[in-house]
């Protein structure tokens, strides 16, 4: 046995810091944190770096000065849970006994779920910026691309701020008209959904700077294999079943994302869930069937577009229920599926896309239409919202 907690958090990333953080603000005085990693990314900077606007190193901190004071960090991994017996198994083989779980382990990369795509992105010819390890190759390869075939793909399904699959795309084109090579590369986004993002302003004005740009948009497709010896990419039509191969000289791709395998394993995803997300309301963050489990973040089933900007809002919300659940008393917080996504469309201006679950507009100062490009929402994001980060949402002040 590792060791009984009054709270145990499954996961270092945003969601169990700014957690474990704002818990013991709240008073919550045994919160143990389960994460292996010595190290800690700051992901909605890897668009930037791929996109040549940021260095590598403003993206990682070291794990240890930003676990909050009095919370025991496990350095272990997680592999399963026991409901029964209030148990997180890991993978030392050692147990750690919960009064209170919260899972957020984070998504997983299912790169074989794509025949040949890991071989592609570490080729000669491909990158992955939602890698930390392979965002400045990506830039690498796309500032000295001067004429040929670039193409960005997405994937299906949930995962991880899905509108950062665009964000190098907009950042590479700009750079290209720069440098006057624009229009001799043939750039291709290939989009899963049948439009380039799903809310209706945000497709305006996203479309518009596709047309600027002179981007073929590829909607309802999907990357379905990678040739990376022959860099050939093949995409399929989900409508029509039709395939077209396409010869590339970059290739940057999001892989299909998924919860993590241990966690598909367990009895919190819902029966019906293939995607292995932790079953919980999605208003409280409780979980249907276990009411001392919870979960927030990437690897919670909610209905809300995963971005950091949703996190920061479930962080409070769960908080809040945790703390009145150990009283005993009713649970006064809900969350209300807001998510945020800036679209970096030039290297110095960004299209700010807030919304609900139901990809409805949400702005945060009502009325204000966030979705127009804008040089302010450049400086919001690229230069405010990681001091904002590191400084306060970690610390559970924000």
């Amino acid at each position: 046995m590792a060791g009984q907690h009054e709270v145990v958090i499954i996961g270092g990333g945003n969601a169990g810091i700014s957690l474990a953080a704002r818990l013991e603000r709240y008073g919550v005085k045994d919160v143990a944190l389960i994460e292996p990693r010595d190290h800690h990314f700051f992901q909605p900077l890897f668009s930037h770096i791929a996109g040549g606007r940021a260095a590598a190193k403003e993206a990682v901190r070291p794990q240890g000065p930003l676990i909050p004071k009095g919370v025991t960090w496990i350095r272990d991994s997680a592999s399963g849970v026991d409901t029964d017996a209030n148990l997180v198994t890991l993978a030392s083989g050692a147990a750690v006994a919960y009064g209170q779980l919260v899972v957020c382990p984070g998504l997983q990369y299912d790169w074989d779920d794509v025949p040949g795509l890991a071989e592609a992105v570490y080729s000669p010819s491909g990158a992955s910026h939602y890698e930390f390890e392979l965002a400045p190759k990506a830039w690498t390869l796309l500032s000295g691309l001067t004429s040929g075939t670039a193409v960005f793909t997405m994937p299906a399904g949930p995962i991880k701020c899905g509108g950062a699959a665009q964000k190098p795309m907009y950042l590479a084109c700009d750079y290209w008209r720069e440098q006057g090579v624009l229009d001799k590369i043939r750039v291709v986004m290939v989009q899963p959904y049948p439009t380039v993002f799903g809310v209706a302003e945000v497709d305006r004005e996203l479309d518009r700077k596709i047309a600027e740009y002179g981007i073929e948009l590829r909607t309802n497709s999907e990357l379905v294999s990678v040739d990376a010896a022959s860099q050939k990419a093949t995409i399929r039509n989900t409508e029509s079943g039709a395939e077209e191969n396409l010869h590339y000289d970059v290739l940057n791709a999001v892989p299909p994302q998924s919860a993590p395998d241990w966690l598909k394993a367990t009895n919190l995803p819902a029966p019906d869930d293939t995607g292995g997300f932790v079953e919980v309301d999605r208003q409280t963050l409780r979980h249907i069937r276990f009411h001392n489990v919870w979960s927030l973040g990437d690897a919670a089933g909610t209905t809300n577009s995963k971005s950091g900007g949703a996190l920061r809002k479930q962080t409070k919300v769960l908080a809040q229920n945790l703390v009145a659940a150990r009283k005993g008393k009713p649970l006064p917080a809900k969350y209300n599926g807001y998510s945020v996504c800036p679209f970096t469309v030039s290297r110095n201006t960004v299209v700010f896309a807030e919304f609900d679950d139901r990809y409805r507009p949400m702005p945060t100062i009502p009325r204000v239409p966030t979705w127009n490009e804008s040089k302010l929402s450049w400086v919001v994001d690229r230069d405010i919202f990681p001091q904002v980060y590191w400084n306060l949402i970690l610390k559970g002040r924000a």
